[in-house]
């Protein structure tokens, strides 16, 4: 039995049930048999198996990692208690040269060990799926990146194959000029052949073959077709097709052409394989980056997979929508995220990008050493740019830290998290940041939040005060926190609150009337002044 790669298997088996923890034989590991480790047994393996210790949950795996390694297993599965096992497991499996799985805690032994036995007897399908079967091209998403292009450059817009053939296309409106070449294209799923011979005649195919950048086809109103921007989608020398963007009643955009190279960066890894094998590879790629976020999964696994570098310098950029103006979430969410994913392409050919909740990160591996941070910024400033001019969605972006390699991407990630997190809080803060930019706006944030989660932190008089406040209807707090704001001075308070300084001077004392503050002590006003932003 040849067996079916560690990568295959994965990708079938799927985050549901098993993670990667580990790989230091890389992925294409042929898996043949599937065992069961008993805990009472002494540990023992085969070459090429993939071993199921039950029963042996955190470092009572240890034994069974050495054992597998000695006998030149595959991988061996385990169960684990919390996130702090992982780490000393990691480390025995890369020793004994191993792979590690981690078995979600639900996961039934017995129907891993079904499906795992099922996949591994269709592993000699001369196809090589796993009995998978062959999928077709991925039209579902380039639809998607049509829709996207379209907006990013306001055109309209078809993408082809090298045959010509329409596999995809944007929506277009009832204003929107569509001319003869469009219709017809789309009509026939096809161009048709006699304005391809024209755009033959002109040279436009052995440019696109020649050129890695788009190219423009000037109008010709007497053939009935209007400008076009055109860029060829390849993966290294080999051609996969073409993006066309029409022109219609507004001039492209500024940024079309820069786009364009984004978008056919993305349609190229839509196209290079079937839909059912794209589909597991990015189901893996995704697993295999946000564990590697969250910290729950080793740089190895995901460096292994797509062949990076370790050591290279690396950046965690994250964004967040400010607000969606009563769209629907998931949608916003899908834009947002198709848009990212042109711009960032388009800057970085190995960017990767990872929805987790309503935050998209990307990660940039493998960056110049002496990247300059400004690029970064300029990179990431686009984006919002973009988001907000094209969608009409204001997103906030945080830069995280460039890093020594993917090792300290949970670093990078969690500083981008705690800027984020600073932004949403409100205050004047600008929505493309790096740590220096909002560092103090960083730390009154995380102050704030361990006075919202530790309410025994708070001073009870001001408790008391925006519980009077709810009761009574007034606004002494938000009086007292304005006078504080402007460091007493009572006109600027005032003036902030469209109030008469009188009133506020009234509000200021009653509100220490009522608690007994002194808000001429220094500690009792830094309190006051954190503990009032508190949200209700």
């Amino acid at each position: 039995m040849t067996g079916l790669p560690l990568r295959q298997l994965l990708m079938s088996l799927g985050e549901p049930l098993v993670e990667l923890q580990a790989a230091p034989a890389g992925l294409d590991v042929p898996v043949r048999h599937v065992s069961i480790l008993d805990p009472e047994d002494p540990p023992t393996a085969a070459p090429g198996e993939l071993v199921l210790a039950i029963g042996a949950r955190g470092r009572a795996a240890l034994p069974a990692l050495r054992a597998a390694g000695r006998a030149r297993a595959a991988a061996v599965a385990v169960k684990l208690d919390g996130p702090g096992q992982a780490d000393a497991l990691r480390e025995a499996a890369t020793e004994a040269g191993v792979a590690l799985l981690s078995v979600r805690r639900e996961t039934r032994w017995e129907h891993l060990d079904s499906l795992t036995r099922t996949l591994l007897s269709g592993a000699d399908d001369p196809d090589g799926t796993g009995g998978a079967g062959p999928g077709g091209p991925a039209t579902g998403d380039l639809f998607s990146l049509a829709q996207t292009v379209a907006v990013l450059t306001g055109g309209i817009v078809s993408i082809e194959d090298t045959s010509s053939r329409v596999l995809a296309y944007s929506r277009t409106s009832e204003t929107d000029e569509v001319d003869d070449l469009r219709r017809l294209s789309i009509l026939g799923r096809q161009g048709p052949e006699p304005y391809l011979a024209k755009l033959r005649e002109w040279g436009v195919f052995s440019h696109l073959r020649g050129s890695e950048g788009a190219i423009e086809i000037a109008a010709h109103p007497e053939l009935g077709i209007r400008r076009r921007l055109a860029i060829a989608i390849r993966s290294g020398a080999q051609p996969l097709g073409t993006i066309w963007v029409q022109e219609g009643s507004r001039p492209l955009t500024d940024t079309a052409e820069q786009a364009l190279v984004g978008a056919a960066r993305v349609a190229a890894g839509q196209l290079v394989r079937r839909r059912r094998e794209l589909s597991a590879d990015t189901r893996l790629t995704q697993t295999l980056l946000t564990g590697l976020l969250e910290g729950s999964t080793g740089p190895q696994s995901l460096a292994t997979h797509l062949g990076l570098d370790l050591r290279r310098p690396v950046t965690v950029l994250a964004y967040a929508p400010a607000a969606t103006d009563g769209r629907d979430a998931e949608l916003s969410r899908d834009e947002v995220t198709g848009l990212i994913s042109v711009h960032t392409a388009a800057r970085h050919r190995g960017a990767l990008l990872a929805p987790v909740d309503s935050r998209v990160y990307v990660l940039l591996p493998e960056l110049p050493p002496n990247l300059p941070p400004a690029t970064l910024r300029d990179w990431t400033r686009e984006t919002v740019d973009a988001a907000r001019d094209h969608l009409a969605i204001p997103l906030r972006a945080a830069i995280g830290p460039t890093v020594p390699g993917l090792a300290h991407v949970p670093a990078s990630r969690a500083q981008a998290d705690r800027i984020l997190d600073a932004m949403g809080r409100g205050g004047v803060v600008p929505d493309v940041a790096a740590l220096q930019d909002v560092q103090a706006e960083v730390l009154v944030s995380e102050v704030l939040a361990l006075l919202q989660d530790r309410p025994e932190l708070r001073d009870p008089r001001l408790t008391a005060l925006t519980a009077y406040d709810a009761r009574h209807h007034t606004r002494l707090a938000e009086s007292v926190l304005a006078y504080l704001d402007a460091l007493g001075e009572v006109r600027a308070a005032a003036d902030a609150l469209h109030i008469h300084p009188n009133t506020l001077r009234y509000r200021v004392r009653r509100a220490e009337q009522l608690t007994g503050l002194d808000l001429a002590q220094p500690q009792q006003r830094l309190l006051a002044m954190l503990q009032l932003r508190l949200p209700d």
